[in-house]
Parts: C-alpha cells; structure tokens; sequence
C-alpha cells in the first residue's frame, strides 16, 4: 500500500487554482505596469527608476509563493506530510516577502502612503514592537491545532490563513528591509537585536512541535503514508524544518545588517580623516 501511494505521488504535479494564478498574474501585471508604462504618473523625480535585479527579486518572490501553493510542496502538505505543510509557511513568511520588499522601489508606493489615514497605520503595524508581536501572535495562533486542521479542511479558511502569513510578514520584515522614508528603516543596532529576537522568538513553538511525545494536528494521523514516515516522525521533521529555515534566513541576515554597519561606520571614519587632513592643509597654506 505504501509503495503505490508513493507512485501516486509526483514532484512535477501542480494544482490548478483559478483564483490563485489569477492573483498571481494580477499582483506580477500590476508592478509590471506601475514599473513601466504608468511610471511617469508615479514618481516626482526622472531619475526614480527600477533596477533589473529589483523586477528579478519582486518576480522571484511572486514565484515563490506560487510554488509553495500550487507546486508539489502544496500537495504534500494538503495531503500527505505536516514537515511538507512547515515548509510551505516558511516559504511564504520567510522567503517570499523579504524578495518582494528587495523589489519594491519607493517611490512606487508614495501615492499610497500620501493618504494620511493609510501612513497612520502603516506607521503603527512598522513600528518595531508591534511588528514583532503581530507576526509571532500571527504564526503561533495559527498553529492552535484546531484552527491548523481546520484550515486544512476548509479551503477559505486556508486561504485566510495564507493571506494572514503573508501580510504579517511583510510588516515584519518592513523595519529592516523599509523602501519607505515616510515607514523609515529602524537604526543598525536596533535592527541587529531586532534580528536575534526574531531569530529565537519560536524556539517555544517550535519545542512543543518537535518534542511532543503524541500527534499534535490530528488531521495528518488519517492520511496517506509516504516514504515510510509516522505521523509523529513527521511531525517532528516538521519542527526542525522550521527551526532550520529560521536560522538558515535569520543568522545570515544578522552578519549582513553587520557587515553594512560595519563597513558604513569605517567608511564614515575614514572620511572623517580626510576632510580633517584636508582642513590641516589648508590651514598650512593659509600661513
């Protein structure tokens, strides 16, 4: 029985969701378009323009989020394996979002952001605290076991699910990642302790996922069995899965926000020195 639920299982299956690939042709035209064609109805200045690798990251991200829900991971997940279902919410909170934000240029979302009420929200959902709380309060709620089965048995409810997970990570990657003057980019200490907080802020969830001595989300103990996995081994794959994403994207991100702290501050230092060597020269040619 085992073998042939596994022959019946493909990596090149993907879904057809019409109201999927429709908001995804949708979201991708609608920054194609505001990039391109309605740009000069955007930006005040001629020299506001896109980079090449920003319409790759905002296309790469968009992608992502197709993969991780139409692809094979969705079917897994749905199907098959909770490990699968983990890797597909890290997907779309820790990878996607933080692409799109990489190619997302400012001046592209001023128009919105002109409108007072709109910035006095954004302003409060980017604050570093509220933003932090709001996706940690998102993800761990979301894993209550009886909303996980049932967004698993109702398609609504999973895409409400999925739209919760997108929209709170993007505001929690917005204070590192602002393109925004007006929601400003937080300092590079604050984001460096703003990092390892996020880094180890799922340490508790992820506790309880991995070491759980029963079955956790019950709905995964009724179906099919792949490759040999228990529902509880599963279940602990599971965790490490998001324990592993967590650090393979939060531990490279603190050495980056680093290393441009760094480097900045040397930088500054080192034009410190020359507009002082300059200012000394120029009193000795004074005398």
């Amino acid at each position: 029985m085992s073998d042939s639920l596994e022959v019946s299982f493909s990596w090149w299956y993907w879904h057809w969701h019409p109201d999927l690939y429709g908001g995804f042709l949708l979201f991708v035209g609608v920054y194609l378009l505001c990039i391109g064609p309605l740009r000069k109805w955007l930006i005040e200045k001629e020299d506001q323009t896109v980079g090449y690798w920003q319409v790759a990251s905002f296309i790469t991200g968009a992608a992502v989020i197709l993969f991780a829900l139409a692809g094979p991971v969705h079917e897994l997940s749905d199907n098959y394996l909770f490990s699968a279902h983990m890797a597909q919410h890290m997907l779309v909170t820790l990878v996607a979002p933080p692409l799109l934000l990489l190619g997302t240029p400012g001046w592209l979302l001023k128009p919105i952001v002109k409108v007072r009420f709109v910035l006095k929200i954004g302003k409060f959902l980017t604050s570093p605290l509220i933003a932090f709380f709001f996706f940690l309060s998102v993800f761990s709620i979301w894993h209550l076991p009886v909303l996980y089965d049932g967004a698993l048995r109702s398609h609504a409810f999973h895409v409400a699910e999925h739209l919760l997970f997108m929209m709170s990570a993007v505001i929690l990657w917005w204070p590192i990642m602002s393109p925004l003057p007006e929601l400003p980019q937080i300092s590079s200490p604050a984001k460096l302790l703003y990092l390892i907080l996020v880094s180890i802020a799922q340490t508790g969830l992820f506790a309880v996922i991995t070491f759980s001595d029963r079955v956790i989300y019950v709905y995964y103990e009724g179906l099919p069995r792949l490759w040999g996995l228990s529902p509880l081994v599963d279940q602990q794959i599971g965790g490490i899965v998001m324990k592993l994403t967590w650090l393979a994207v939060f531990v490279p991100g603190i050495c980056i926000v680093f290393l441009l702290w760094f480097n900045r501050e040397e930088q500054r230092d080192s034009n410190m020195v020359k507009n002082s060597n300059v200012d000394v020269r120029s009193v000795d040619k004074g005398h």
